[in-house]
């Protein structure tokens, strides 16, 4: 609940300071009616940035990818089992 409070008293100051620039003219206004355009745009750019630099920092597991490939091999010997050709190794 806190989270929606933060991010509605955001949206709300953004649209206070985009109504009072569109009131007082200090921009053009041509230039003021594209500000939520211009915010939208930043926002994706920022929230691809941070994708990117999450892939870049992504921590290796080893430990995690011995248990998986452990994992994978008890599942493809259950399949055969049952009859299911998984392909060769």
């Amino acid at each position: 609940m806190k989270q929606i409070v933060k991010i509605l008293t955001l949206l709300l100051a953004v649209t206070a300071v985009w109504i009072g620039l569109l009131q007082t003219s200090t921009i053009p206004e041509s230039y003021t009616w594209l500000l939520p355009l211009y915010l939208i745009v930043s926002l994706g750019c920022y929230g691809l940035l941070m994708v990117g630099v999450g892939l870049m920092n992504f921590p290796t597991c080893p430990q995690e990818a011995l248990f998986l490939q452990q994992d994978i091999i008890e599942a493809k010997e259950f399949l055969k089992k049952k009859g299911v050709d998984v392909g060769s190794d």
